[in-house]
């Protein structure tokens, strides 16, 4: 497994060789936390404030909150949430979703987000990633993607799973990282919501793509299934399907983890 350290090393919240557990949040208003299969069809579960609550107080070490419609309906509605998220929620927090500039990510990191999460506008003007990360700090920018696979690999997609890019995600990926994004975010398009396993070779491969902090996503539908992407390289594992039906709760993914030699926080 590779160190948990951010680009630069700085990031007090990442500990060397500690594996984070990560509740993600899929929100398609800023009333409705939703889940869905392959990244559509979404279900609403409820609220997001109060599951953000819930998973904080039961030891989960970050947040991310991804507004699954901003880009589709060029919005970016979700600084109230974080707002009152923050002044219950003393922890990590990263927002994605309809981010196109750096004063989009001013306004998230002033109501109390700690990282925003960058996707369509990055795809669009790659640019964008250098300009966010000399003025807010590589740390603060985590680059998303939604990765598909097809014959020879991976494609990036965009719109939250919705839009081709034709971009090669590894590729982007490396690129991404060389403009000064300080984490990686990938979501396997094809695991996503199936709970029957992550996808360890795109795990794999972003891994040794890149220097910095890889955090996982699509696929958990048992702690063994989180073990294994941690082995597979990632730094962080973000769960969903898992808390938000109460299959488990975050207390009993950790102990399960560590019961299979995986480091976690207490």
């Amino acid at each position: 497994m590779r160190n948990s350290l951010k680009v630069d090393g700085s990031d007090p919240a990442v500990s060397l060789g500690t594996t984070r557990v990560i509740a993600r949040l899929d929100i398609k208003s800023p009333q409705g936390l939703v889940k869905g299969i392959h990244l559509e069809g979404f279900r609403v579960i409820g609220s997001p404030e109060e599951h953000a609550l819930r998973y904080y107080r039961d030891g989960i070490d970050e947040l991310i909150y991804m507004d699954v419609v901003a880009s589709l309906y060029e919005r970016n509605s979700l600084q109230e949430l974080v707002s009152k998220t923050a002044s219950e929620v003393f922890g990590p927090l990263t927002v994605g979703g309809g981010i196109r500039s750096n004063d989009d990510i001013y306004r998230l990191l002033r109501a109390g987000a700690d990282k925003v999460a960058v996707n369509t506008a990055a795809v669009r003007r790659p640019e964008f990633i250098r300009e966010a990360s000399r003025v807010f700090g590589s740390q603060c920018i985590v680059l998303s993607v939604e990765a598909k696979s097809v014959p020879g690999g991976w494609e990036a997609y965009t719109d939250n799973g919705r839009e081709r890019t034709g971009l090669d995600a590894l590729e982007w990926i490396r690129r991404a990282v060389e403009l000064g994004a300080g984490e990686i975010l990938v979501t396997s398009i094809d695991r996503e919501g199936g709970r029957k396993g992550m996808d360890l070779d795109l795990i794999r491969a972003v891994g040794t793509h890149v220097p910095v902090p890889v955090i996982a996503c699509g696929g958990v539908g048992n702690v063994t299934h989180i073990a294994q992407g941690i082995e597979a390289g990632a730094d962080a594992v973000a769960i969903a399907s898992l808390l938000h039906y109460k299959t488990k709760t975050v207390g009993s993914i950790k102990q399960g983890l560590a019961a299979q030699g995986v480091r976690v926080r207490p």
